[in-house]
């Protein structure tokens, strides 16, 4: 299918900036599918869909987007090998997976992907995906402005079905070899991801290394205590040793947090 830009008819008087969005898939019914439920939703001002990755390149050299609605499984350039190109981008867009394999959660999730839409697609489903995309344009930081994305998702796996939690919601994390034991308020989740990796990327989130194991989020701590010199952090029922190491950049990191 070739590309097409179809201008859609302008959201009432209000609201927010109509969003220029990319869909690429090589199933033509899909993409026509994807097309017509894009096409109606009036937060959707332009939309171009192609038919495969290299395409989609190809539109991009000649066109600005917000968004890309992208499928995972594709000849050539994939969806993922698409996304990490697209990471490269002085101003990059969002990306929405829309796939009919759950198996590429965590690779959407070490992506950044603000959304990971599972086939066959549903209009409401596809609808929470693009106010996702609102959201964080909505909180991109601005210059001067001092203010950090919006809150993000991240992949899990409960019973066989791929779900998504908010960061915000995540108090600690815990090593587990190559995987990171992530816990709620309402119990906790193993995501293949180590605990480095979280501390590279959300360290400028409010989450801070106290033990070679555990990473803990400063805004779900409720009390630190020390005895014998050993350091202690408390979130909600559950009490977090701190090492030696760690009981510096704690210490400073609550004192920033404290003087903002």
């Amino acid at each position: 299918m070739p590309s097409t830009s179809l201008p859609i008819t302008p959201a009432p008087s209000g609201s927010a900036v109509l969003l220029r969005a990319l869909v690429i898939d090589d199933e033509a019914p899909t993409l026509a599918e994807l097309t017509y439920l894009l096409g109606r939703d009036e937060r959707i001002g332009t939309l171009h869909a192609v038919s495969s990755g290299t395409e989609a390149l190809r539109t991009l050299e000649e066109h600005r987007v917000d968004v890309v609605f992208c499928d995972i499984a594709m000849p050539g350039l994939d969806g993922l090998d698409l996304a990490r190109v697209l990471a490269m981008f002085a101003e990059r867009p969002q990306v929405v997976f829309v796939t009919a394999y759950d198996e590429h959660a965590v690779d959407a999730f070490e992506l950044q992907a603000t959304d990971y839409v599972m086939k066959p697609v549903r209009a409401a489903r596809l609808g929470e995906a693009i106010r996702r995309v609102v959201a964080n344009r909505a909180d991109e930081p601005r210059a001067g402005d001092g203010r950090e994305q919006d809150d993000e998702t991240i992949p899990v796996e409960l019973g066989g079905v791929t779900r998504f939690i908010q960061r915000s919601r995540i108090q600690y994390a815990s090593a587990h070899g190559d995987y990171a034991r992530m816990h709620t308020i309402d119990g906790s989740h193993l995501v293949r991801v180590s605990l480095n990796a979280l501390e590279e990327r959300w360290g400028n989130k409010g989450f801070v290394r106290i033990h070679r194991s555990t990473l803990v989020s400063l805004p779900h701590v409720t009390a630190v205590s020390t005895d014998a010199g050993r350091a202690a952090v408390r979130i909600g029922d559950v009490e977090l040793q701190v090492s030696r190491r760690h009981t510096r950049e704690l210490r400073e990191r609550l004192l920033r947090s404290h003087q903002r």
